[in-house]
Order: C-alpha cells, then structure tokens, then sequence
C-alpha cells in the first residue's frame, strides 16, 4: 500500500494568527506535524510517502529535501485549489498508486490506534475505502459520519443528525474503485473532500468507518496546545 500526504494548503488561519511557519512544520511535542505523521506511516511499514506541497513553500520544500526521513519520500510540488485537486494531483503524478492511505497534515492522533486502522483495512479485502472517524468534535466545520450497527457508512453530513456519533478525521484508506472516484468527481466540477467522500456512497462503493478516540485538527494556534497535551497524556 502506498501512503500520501495533502501538505498543500496555505495555513491561512494560523498566519492570520501571527504564525509563520507553513503548517506542515508546525512543532507539536518539538516535532513538525509533517514529521511526525512520515514518522507514523513509516511505523506501520510505508516503503516511501508521497507529498504534494504548494508552489509558495520553499521553507517546507527545503525541510523536505534535507531531513532523513529512513524512507524514500517524494515531494510534488504544486498550488491547487482544494484538498481533493491535491489528491487528484498526487494520483496523476503517481499512476502506480492504487491502493492508498491518505492523511491531511493537520491531523494529530495516536500511533497505536493508527495501527490497528491499517490492520483493519488490509485484513478487510472486502473494503473499498476504511475512513478514520472520532467522537471527538472540535472542528470548525465538521463532517458529520453516519453508520450503521456494523459501522458500515450510510451517509455524511455538513450537519448533525440524531444518531450520528462521529466525524471525519482526515485519514482515508482507499482501494481502486474508490481512487477511481476521484478522477470522476473532479471531472463533474466537485472540489472538496467531502463530497469525493459522499460520492463513494453515492456510488454503492463499500466504505466503512474506523473508530479513533480522538482526532486534532491543527488549524489555529490554540489547537497546538491542545494537540501537545493530547500526545503527551492521553
């Protein structure tokens, strides 16, 4: 399975916020979120990641270059409108990805949990995509995850409903049927992840949900607090 990582966004609330770092290299625990998350892949077995960072990060470009990472990891570089034109940029460049586990660089969880979700997804062949989810709400604007009683996904939501106990978390294991949808959906116009991710419904594809106990976006400066107690308590 190949791993990717979507390090392209432009970090605008942070900055706004008087940070000014790009958000990958964002230190939580004195480790850059992009390094900590190669870190985590590489953990459960990645052979080499994938990264797509925008055109205006020579800091982040460099940093890539320059750190030994212990696994091959290949930088494209390129400004995209959205996080799913980042994915679909990734899967155009790299054609021989067909089975992939796909992380935002923003997200913050616990390496144990994120190992059994690998395990999970590769013992499950019947998958088309395993999507990592939590009941830990403290995003802006959530993607709201309904399951049945065998976590299979019925639906997402930009709001809640009575019975949803999840959100998206930002981490997605696909198989390719589903990267298939990606090249689809982008060539409909759609240009966010969560409609790629309705669009797996949509299409009768098999998505389940993974529960993890908790999910830290990092999109403000207050989120690295949290994100430092979360990996050093929890």
């Amino acid at each position: 399975m190949e791993y990717a990582i979507i390090a392209a966004g432009e970090g605008s609330r942070l900055k706004s916020e008087g940070w000014q770092l790009p958000k990958p290299m964002v230190p939580i625990g004195g480790v850059p979120l992009i390094d900590r998350l190669i870190g985590q892949f590489t953990s459960v077995g990645a052979a080499s990641v994938h990264v797509i960072i925008n055109e205006e990060s020579p800091v982040l470009s460099r940093h890539l270059q320059q750190t030994d990472f212990n696994v091959p990891v290949h930088v494209m570089q390129k400004s995209t409108p959205s996080s799913l034109h980042s994915f679909y940029e990734l899967l155009h460049h790299y054609p021989y990805i067909r089975e992939c586990c796909l992380a935002t660089t923003d997200t913050v969880f616990q390496g144990n949990e994120f190992e059994r979700y690998i395990n999970a997804f590769q013992q499950d062949s019947s998958l088309d995509a395993l999507m990592a989810v939590t009941a830990y709400i403290d995003d802006e604007s959530p993607l709201y995850v309904m399951t049945d009683e065998s976590q299979r996904i019925i639906s997402f939501s930009d709001t809640p409903s009575p019975g949803q106990l999840y959100a998206s978390g930002g981490i997605y294991c696909l198989r390719q049927q589903a990267l298939d949808v990606v090249k689809s959906v982008i060539a409909t116009g759609t240009s966010r992840m969560r409609n790629f991710q309705r669009a797996l419904i949509d299409q009768g594809l098999a998505v389940s949900a993974f529960p993890f106990r908790k999910i830290i976006d990092v999109d403000h400066v207050a989120d690295i607090g949290k994100a430092e107690a979360f990996i050093l308590t929890d």
